[in-house]
């Protein structure tokens, strides 16, 4: 797949921009995969700390509501 190893970039964390998108979960195509690494690659290439507060901000209703939440 074009661009997964550009995803590693960026530590993993707890959350990230595809886990706020709802790409998170099992894999039942490789288009799902396709649109998690490309939030990931979205996301390392216009990293602010802001961005970082807002995942984190958008994060907890998620967890709340337990939104496909494995």
């Amino acid at each position: 797949m074009p661009r997964y190893t550009d995803r590693f970039a960026v530590r993993p964390g707890l959350t990230g921009l595809a886990q706020i998108l709802g790409l998170r979960g099992e894999i039942h195509q490789l288009s799902c995969m396709a649109r998690r690494v490309e939030a990931d690659v979205e996301y390392a290439a216009g990293w602010t700390f802001r961005d970082d507060l807002l995942i984190i901000w958008r994060t907890v209703p998620m967890i709340l509501k337990r939104v496909n939440a494995y």
